[in-house]
């Protein structure tokens, strides 16, 4: 009498699963979904880090950080470098003037290059490991440091052939409009390095962080296959790089590889400048920048890939205007949400690196040290997250070379920068970060100005006033915001206990919000009202049933269109 034919359970898998497919048709139901999958990835990704740090010292997780550069440079390079924003254009376009077949057929070549690629220098690079990890490490990590940094980067070269598939399939469900499951693979991921140090530490010791990776990886694969099979695409055997859309994509790879290779080379400088400094220098610095990227992932980024395949439609010289209306309410949407983040991480700064990282093996030196670097990051944290859309603007108008040279200056000036810091002051790791923040900030003006020359009109009223009422709110946040938490934490709550700590967080930052919504209606915010109905959408999907009700779409107009 219990038992459910196998017709049944089907047809109970497939209408519970109809949302994972859902076509997202606007960008700020886009946006949503990633975000809100973001905002998921970010809490297991804080789940992850506690966990590497319960079980295993401070020394020891520096050395597991310090390993991922390598891995993941050679994937921003090389697939990265290649797929980032070209691929979807060049996809959206065959698929209009072919077809579909046509469109899955280039982006299986483009993935065959690129394994063969990828798997070459991945083995040049494993007999190497060694003395590429002397090269770019300071003179302050123990030889016991340095071991476990050369093999774990071996172990995690594995784990980029598996990003290198699923970095196609992303761009393909991307391309359909299908921001879900792409959205969920790095929650997954997250999980498989969990799971990985749960299961494997008592046998493997901190290399069972390095597995978890590879099967992390291999899982964010995996949770992509089904939809991008369901949508037409046929693995090929072909390398032919004449096919249509593949030369292109390769031709307009050059200029997107300097560019990575260029911000790439800032990153393994702060590694080296940071290991110059301490034993510990990188890990307080590399977890102040995860905090402070909590923000650009849940607003900058969303957006911003959201935004891509709306802004491509528009960037024709005879609709620049519709591009440069779009670019705008994106940028405000973005501020909108990013400041007040980035205010609450200034003043909270202390009680949320204890809640992100408060183990037993995380002392207090570290955790202050980790304040300080999170609250001067926390300054350029509204700049990044508007690079990222207006990187993807320019990538939209097919020019891939504005944002290299921005990108030289802005790695010139902070390798000069740093290094000054590094060896002519006291500054320490501060000095790091404050070198960040300006650079940062830098790099969105030098943005902003460059994508004025191309689009009409773009620095205007339209773009300043908004963006200075929303400074003006986040200023009075700051300042109403910082009392109550001073009296909160030294009357009302105890926060040597995890609990109370929770709670003078969500007090003070619901106090914050608050102050923040209500200066934004009086100085009539528009993106107010935006998120406002976002909100409002999204609770009467949620009254109907994910799996019932139509994709909303909150109205996005450019000229009284809506996209």
């Amino acid at each position: 009498m219990f038992a459910f034919s196998k017709i049944s359970i089907t047809k109970l898998l497939a209408n519970n699963t109809k949302w994972l497919e859902k076509q997202q048709t606007s960008i700020n139901s886009a946006a949503a979904i990633i975000a809100m999958a973001n905002a998921f990835s970010v809490v297991f990704g804080f789940v992850r880090t506690r966990t590497v740090l319960s079980y295993f010292s401070e020394e020891i997780v520096t050395a597991w950080t310090l390993a991922f550069q390598i891995p993941d440079l050679l994937f921003q390079l090389l697939i990265f470098g290649a797929l980032s924003a070209s691929f979807i254009p060049i996809f959206l376009s065959l698929k209009k003037s072919h077809d579909s077949k046509t469109a899955f057929k280039m982006g299986g070549i483009v993935l065959n290059i690129l394994l063969i690629i990828f798997t070459l220098i991945s083995v040049i690079v494993f007999i190497f490991a060694e003395p590429l990890t002397l090269l770019r490490i300071g003179d302050k990590l123990s030889s016991d440091q340095l071991s476990i940094v050369i093999n774990l980067t071996r172990i995690m070269l594995a784990a980029q052939i598996f990003f290198t598939v699923s970095n196609i399939m992303t761009g393909v469900l991307q391309s359909y409009k299908r921001f879900i499951i792409p959205s969920l693979a790095p929650i997954i991921y997250n999980l498989g390095i969990i799971l990985g140090v749960v299961l494997f530490s008592g046998r493997f010791g901190i290399y069972s962080a390095g597995i978890g990776v590879v099967l992390g990886a291999f899982l964010h694969m995996l949770v992509q296959i089904p939809l991008v099979l369901k949508l037409g695409f046929k693995p090929t055997l072909s390398i032919n790089i004449r096919y249509p859309g593949v030369t292109k994509l390769f031709m307009l790879s050059p200029a997107r590889f300097i560019t990575i290779g260029i911000s790439q080379i800032q990153t393994l400088a702060i590694a080296y400048f940071a290991t110059s400094i301490g034993q510990l220098s990188f890990l307080y610095i590399s977890y102040a920048n995860y905090l402070s990227t909590f923000p650009i992932r849940m607003f900058g980024v969303p957006l911003s890939q959201a935004a891509l395949p709306f802004l491509s439609q528009y960037s024709k010289k005879e609709e620049l205007s519709k591009f440069r209306d779009l670019t705008l309410q994106s940028l405000h949407q973005i501020s909108f949400l990013a400041l007040p983040t980035s205010v609450l991480l200034l003043i909270l700064r202390i009680p949320i690196v204890r809640i992100a990282f408060g183990t037993s093996n995380f002392s207090w030196t570290s955790t202050v040290t980790t304040g300080k670097v999170l609250a001067i990051l926390a300054i350029s944290i509204t700049a990044q997250a508007m690079v990222q859309l207006l990187v993807r603007s320019f990538h939209a108008l097919k020019d891939t070379h504005t944002p290299l040279f921005i990108s030289l200056i802005f790695t010139i000036f902070y390798l000069s920068s740093a290094y000054y810091v590094v060896h002519y002051t006291s500054l320490g790791v501060v000095g790091l970060a404050i070198t960040g923040a300006i650079s940062f900030v830098l790099e969105l003006f030098l943005f902003i100005l460059m994508l004025n020359r191309i689009v009409p009109k773009f620095v205007s009223k339209k773009m300043v006033i908004p963006q200075l009422k929303m400074l003006l709110a986040s200023f009075f946040m700051a300042v109403f915001l910082y009392l109550p938490f001073r009296i909160f934490d030294e009357l009302i709550f105890d926060t040597t206990k995890t609990i109370e700590l929770v709670g003078l967080t969500i007090t003070t930052s619901t106090i914050g919000g608050l102050v923040y919504i209500y200066f934004a209606a009086l100085f009539e915010i528009k993106e107010l009202e935006l998120v406002t109905k976002t909100l409002k959408s999204f609770s009467e999907k949620w009254k109907l049933g994910i799996g019932k009700t139509v994709e909303f779409m909150v109205e996005t107009s450019v000229d009284n269109e809506s996209v």
